[in-house]
């Protein structure tokens, strides 16, 4: 069954604001989701475990009693990871290894220097002490949610990686506990929901509160998040998925087709945007579409996403469509064109950057090395993909020698005295704060 996906032209009137309507995402939850959640976390905070068990066995229709029912031992974790398949445990293993070798090269090192008259300057870089991650659980199980967030924190030197992971109904995917086994976890709580997130943040009698919680989770989750930031630091508020490719014609048309696919089998307002100059090229991915959708597993949800918010979008030239890709700033973006490098320097905005007509995004998502958590909805413009950086604390050092101090000491009470800061001033320069405090008899 064939259907149509929205096709867009830069030459039409109204395109900008047709771009706008497609890009249009509002990720604030409803009043009731935010009320629900605040409920909880006010519950747990004031009750702790007794309050996790209670939502745990409600959300999650299990039957326990006891907070200890509901961690995952190290044995446990261990085991799971002895008992994959062959196949299972290579792929993991190689994809952690990737991973960490990436991160390694991120990890940022303390500096100081000393200018002529003696003083030091410096930064000193120390891991954060304690962290959460929070992983999707149940049917949407994502082990490599778990090399993704806990791997980046192992590199940066986090002494507890603190995850929690729900399992409705009681089912436990031994792949993601074989995941948390490789990216070195330190703990597992098999809990979801907001209620996880609120043990995270401010600690029960034995789940320990955390520094910062990272990780995906649903519109309870990501909510949760928001309400909690400040109490404890936070990744990002992730949006839907998204992909924009940007492809010159040359591609196999199926090739592509399937790209777009990766991402809309995420969920419904999932987002996967072709754009091109070759206008018959466009209608050769529409047929590849209609082609292979009846293969997918999940076609209906592809269906949805592509029919809802996705779209083909015909632009002029390779300069048009850099500029497009920068206005949307995608949270995943393909050049499948023939010199990918030199337009990738061109690109301002983008969470991930895949060169080449052989660089299918799925590759970044598992096992490529650089981190699958991006910024998505535009915050590309002003954010990051996560990594060892997001794991580690940097605190400015300064050290004055006399001289410096006295230098120094005349600028900054300048400036102090300019802002009415007149402790301030006589702070920065002690000689004239001493003198200041002598009686005159003394100074005589």
């Amino acid at each position: 069954m064939s259907f149509e996906i929205q096709k867009l032209s830069t030459q039409e009137d109204n395109f900008s604001a047709s771009l706008d309507k497609l890009l249009a995402w509002e990720s604030v939850s409803d009043h009731q989701v935010q009320q629900t959640v605040l409920d909880i976390l006010h519950q747990v905070k004031s009750r702790g475990d007794e309050a996790v068990i209670e939502y745990s066995n409600r959300f999650d229709h299990l039957q326990v009693n006891n907070i200890d029912q509901l961690e995952i031992s190290q044995s446990q974790l261990l085991k799971a990871l002895e008992d994959l398949p062959h196949d299972q445990s290579k792929a993991l293993l190689t994809a952690a290894e990737r991973v960490r070798r990436y991160h390694e090269r991120q990890r940022s090192e303390s500096w100081q220097y000393e200018e002529e008259d003696g003083t030091m300057l410096g930064q000193q870089i120390t891991p954060i002490d304690r962290v959460g991650i929070y992983v999707p659980g149940g049917k949407a199980s994502y082990p490599s949610s778990v090399l993704m967030n806990a791997i980046p924190a192992h590199v940066a030197g986090v002494k507890e990686i603190i995850m929690v992971v729900p399992t409705p109904g009681g089912e436990i995917n031994q792949l993601v506990l074989a995941a948390a086994a490789a990216a070195g976890v330190s703990r597992v709580f098999t809990i979801g929901g907001a209620q996880a997130v609120a043990a995270l943040a401010y600690g029960t009698e034995t789940i320990p509160k955390v520094d910062k919680i990272v990780g995906p989770g649903n519109i309870y989750v990501a909510t949760a998040k928001r309400f909690v930031f400040g109490a404890v630091g936070i990744d990002m508020i992730a949006g839907p998925s998204e992909i924009l490719v940007v492809c010159d014609g040359k591609t196999d048309p199926d090739w592509i087709a399937m790209d777009l696919f990766s991402q809309a089998e995420h969920d419904e307002d999932a987002q996967a945007i072709l754009v091109s100059w070759d206008e018959q090229f466009l209608k050769d991915v529409e047929n590849s579409i209609n082609k292979l959708l009846p293969t997918m597993e999940r076609q209906d949800m592809i269906r949805a996403s592509l029919s809802g918010r996705g779209a083909l979008i015909k632009v002029k030239d390779l300069d048009e469509a850099i500029s497009i890709s920068n206005r949307i700033a995608p949270e995943h973006l393909e050049l499948s064109i023939e010199d990918p490098v030199t337009v990738a320097k061109q690109i301002r905005h983008a969470g991930a950057i895949f060169m080449g007509r052989y660089t299918a995004e799925a590759l970044g998502d598992y096992c490529a090395g650089p981190n699958h958590v991006l910024p998505t909805s535009g915050t590309a413009r002003f954010s990051s993909p996560l990594g060892v950086y997001d794991f580690q604390k940097r605190s400015s050092l300064i050290m004055c020698s006399s001289d410096g101090a006295s230098e120094l000491g005349k600028v900054a009470s300048v400036l102090a005295r300019g802002e009415s800061l007149t402790a301030h001033a006589r702070s920065a320069r002690s000689e004239e704060h001493t003198s200041e405090l002598q009686s005159p008899v003394l100074s005589r």
